[in-house]
C-alpha cells in the first residue's frame, strides 16, 4: 500500500483539509483513453497522452494503469476502442476527444466518458462534457457585463454548427441581451450586415447633413465647426454598450475591423468574444483593442507549458491540459468512491480545482469558473 502526498483537483469544500491529509488506496485505478492516434489529428491525441503520463507522473501513484485506444476521429472505430477497454474491465474512459466520436457510445451503457468536446448538448447519457462550454464563458461574460452596469448588450452569432449551443447558453443563464443577430462570415455579405447593426448608413447621413446645415447657418466659428466635423466619419451614437462576438481566429478579426469602419470603436464600447486561448495574434493587433474575453486560468497555463515543454521539448495542445486534470479528477474520485456508481457520482453537485480553474459538476455536466481577460496596448490584463 502506497502512501500519496500529491493532489491535482481538491474539493473546494474542504481544500485545506486535504492537502494536510495523507490518502491510501491499494487497488488498481484503471483508466481508458480514447484519442486520434492515426489519422488527421493524432498530434493532438499524441500531445493528450503525454499529458496524461505527466499527470500519472505528478500524483506518483503506481496503482494508476492508462490505457489508450485509438479513435482515428472515427465514431465506428471510436465504438470498437471503447468496447475493447470494456472488456478489460475498465469503467471510466478520457475522451473521445471530438463531439463526431460520440455518436454510438449510448450503447456503452456500462462505460462513462469524460469527453473533451465543449458541446454539452444532445450527448448519450453516459458521455460528460469536460470541455470549456458556451455555458461556462457566457455566465463569465454575465459577471463581467453586471460589474460593469452594461445596461444595453447585442450579441453576434456566426451561421455555424455550434450557434444553437450559445444561444441555449443564452437562454439559460437569463443573460441580458438588448438583440441578438446571427451573420454571415463572407466579407461583403458581413459589412452590410454590421453597417446595419450599427445604423451607419444613417449616421453617415447625419454628418453630412450636419456640415451642410453648418454651411447655410450664420453661426459664429463655423469654419472651425465644419472642419471638426470634417474629421470624424459619422454623427450619432450606435445603441449599445456592448457587443459580444461568439467567433474566432481571422473571422472574428474581420467582425471586429467591421465595426471599425463604421465608426464603432473598441474604445468607446465593450468589444467581447469567447474563450481564445490566449491566442497571440490579437496580442499584436493593437487596431481592434481593447477586447475582452474569459478563458482559464493564465498562469496556471504557463506554469503547465513550461513543464510540459521541459519534458518534452514542444508545446502541448490546448485540449492537453483538461486531460492532464481530467486524470486527477478521476484520481480523486477513486480515493473516495467505487467507480463502479460514477453513474451516479456525477449527478452530484461537487466542485473541484485543477490546472485549468475550479469546476463544478452537476446533472452529469461539468461547468468550469473562468477567468476574464482583456487586451489593451498589446498586454493582457486580468479583469477577475
Amino acid at each position: 500500500m502506497k502512501k500519496i502526498v500529491k493532489f491535482i483537483l481538491i474539493p473546494l469544500i474542504s481544500y485545506t483539509f486535504l492537502f494536510s491529509q495523507i490518502a491510501y488506496t491499494s487497488e488498481k485505478i484503471k483508466i481508458g483513453l480514447l484519442v486520434p492516434m492515426s489519422g488527421p489529428n493524432k498530434e493532438i491525441g499524441q500531445s493528450i497522452i503525454k499529458a496524461v503520463g505527466l499527470a500519472v507522473k505528478d500524483i506518483d501513484n503506481n496503482q494508476i494503469e492508462i490505457f489508450p485506444k485509438d479513435t482515428a476521429s472515427k465514431a465506428n472505430q471510436t465504438l470498437k476502442s471503447a468496447f475493447e477497454l470494456s472488456q478489460m474491465g475498465i469503467k471510466i474512459i478520457i475522451g473521445p476527444v471530438f463531439y463526431e466520436s460520440l455518436t454510438y457510445l449510448d450503447e456503452m451503457k456500462n462505460l462513462t466518458f469524460l469527453s473533451l468536446t465543449n458541446k454539452t448538448l444532445d450527448l448519450p447519457k453516459n458521455v460528460i462534457s469536460a470541455g470549456i462550454n458556451s455555458t461556462s464563458q457566457i455566465n463569465t461574460i454575465k459577471k463581467f457585463l453586471e460589474l460593469n452596469d452594461v445596461q444595453k448588450t447585442i450579441f453576434l452569432t456566426p451561421i455555424r454548427n455550434y450557434e444553437f449551443e450559445i444561444k441555449m447558453g443564452i437562454k439559460n443563464l437569463k443573460i441580458r441581451i438588448y438583440k441578438s443577430y446571427d451573420y454571415n462570415t463572407e466579407p461583403t455579405k458581413l459589412t452590410n450586415q454590421i453597417e446595419e447593426i450599427t445604423n451607419y448608413k444613417a449616421r453617415k447621413q447625419n454628418l453630412e447633413n450636419e456640415i451642410e446645415r453648418i454651411k447655410k447657418s450664420n453661426e459664429p466659428n463655423k469654419k472651425l465647426k465644419i472642419k471638426r466635423l470634417e474629421k470624424k466619419y459619422t454623427l450619432g451614437d450606435v445603441n449599445f454598450n456592448a457587443a459580444i462576438i461568439a467567433d474566432f481566429d481571422e473571422s472574428l478579426k474581420s467582425v471586429v475591423t467591421s465595426f471599425l469602419y463604421t465608426d464603432v470603436s473598441p474604445k468607446n464600447k465593450y468589444i467581447i468574444t469567447l474563450n481564445q486561448w490566449f491566442n497571440e495574434s490579437l496580442l499584436n493587433q493593437s487596431d481592434i483593442q481593447p477586447i475582452y474575453y474569459p478563458s482559464i486560468n493564465k498562469n496556471n497555463f504557463d506554469e503547465y507549458k513550461i513543464k510540459y515543454f521541459n519534458a518534452f521539448g514542444k508545446d502541448p495542445s490546448h485540449l492537453s491540459l483538461l486531460s492532464y486534470d481530467l486524470v486527477g479528477l478521476v484520481y480523486y474520485l477513486s480515493l473516495n468512491t467505487n467507480l463502479k456508481n460514477l453513474d451516479k457520482i456525477f449527478k452530484k453537485k461537487n466542485s473541484f480545482k485543477g490546472k485549468i480553474g475550479i469546476f463544478d459538476i452537476k446533472d452529469n455536466k461539468i461547468n468550469h469558473r473562468l477567468n476574464f481577460y482583456k487586451i489593451e496596448d498589446q498586454k493582457l490584463i486580468e479583469i477577475f
